[in-house]
């Protein structure tokens, strides 16, 4: 057994070791996960969460990896969580998003942990929302999500950060890809990386468009900017934070951020819940209420939706 207190006191400290132990409780759904998130409550809510999403090859861990450098450069603190695929085998995350960040690896202010996605849909592991918490607490400003290119699914991330940032490249079809995925819906920022290609005007202006096609908005309401960039060399990636800033102080002032936030907390207490529920689901999966339900259901004596009513009732009931 962990002592939380303690493990909590030295990630404030700074501790690498202390908040990748904190980060394996989360992750492992340890038994000490509740001490943990209570003893996190009352020292979270600093962290500016930003969420980076797009399609595989457009660079986001490159671009990641720029923020950081910027960032840091201004002083702050900066937590990263990079959502991989998960291995098959062993449910650990695949690719290497420390290694490619390894710059920032003896950077005392930048912590960098790889999470896999488990399968869960979204490009999200389902312990990103308590990990993103371990992070504030630790005194991180900011915390960028990468989360890995799965598509439609992807706009998960919307659901998990303050600022939704959408990374295009030229050449990749992303116009079309955008809009199949839905997720001009979710960007509050887009980069065109890799703009140094032929191509990249020519998908900002096609981006423009298309966001243009979008619903009408309001005066005073938030208009995405476009901002083009090449990572790799660092170029664009100062405008990329001041479009950050400009959005977290519109979001402040008109209390979205505020709404944001709990919003997000709503939605991890539903998730919180419903895996609890689908854990006692399974418990009952032998037991003789679900088969004489089953039974009821096939000689047509109960319809599927009554017999799920009487199983749910049973299972809160406890």
């Amino acid at each position: 057994m962990q002592d939380v207190p303690s493990l909590i006191a030295q990630a404030r400290e700074g501790r690498p070791r202390a908040v990748a132990r904190l980060i394996s409780l989360v992750e492992g759904a340890s038994p000490q996960l509740r001490e943990v998130m209570a003893e996190l409550a009352p020292l979270t809510g600093g962290a500016y969460v930003v969420g980076l999403t797009g399609s595989p090859g457009v660079g986001k861990s490159t671009s990641t990896s720029a923020l950081v450098g910027a960032y840091r450069r201004q002083g702050r603190r900066v937590g990263v969580l990079a959502v991989d695929p998960s291995s098959p085998f062993s449910g650990g995350a695949l690719l290497g998003d420390r290694v490619r960040m390894s710059d920032h690896s003896s950077d005392p202010g930048v912590y960098i942990r790889s999470m896999a996605t488990r399968g869960h849909l979204g490009g999200l592991a389902w312990a990103a929302p308590q990990a993103i918490r371990v992070l504030d607490a630790a005194g991180c400003d900011v915390v960028l999500v990468e989360t890995v290119g799965v598509g439609q699914s992807e706009v998960e991330i919307a659901a998990q950060a303050d600022t939704s940032v959408v990374l295009l490249a030229p050449g990749m079809g992303d116009g079309i890809q955008a809009a199949k995925a839905g997720i001009l819906e979710i960007g509050d920022v887009y980069v065109v990386n890799k703009a140094d290609r032929d191509g990249a005007d020519a998908t900002a202006r096609e981006l423009n468009h298309m966001l243009g096609l979008g619903e009408s908005r309001a005066p005073g309401d938030w208009r995405p900017p476009i901002v083009k960039t090449v990572a790799s060399r660092g170029e664009g990636v100062d405008e990329v934070v001041e479009a950050l800033e400009k959005h977290r102080l519109w979001m402040t002032e008109r209390g979205v951020l505020t709404d944001r936030r709990r919003a997000r907390a709503a939605h991890e207490i539903e998730m919180i819940a419903v895996t609890a529920l689908r854990e006692r689901i399974g418990d009952l999966r032998g037991d003789r209420r679900v088969g004489a339900l089953a039974e009821k259901v096939v000689s047509g004596a109960l319809d599927p939706y009554r017999a799920a009513d009487e199983l749910v009732a049973g299972i809160t009931e406890r």
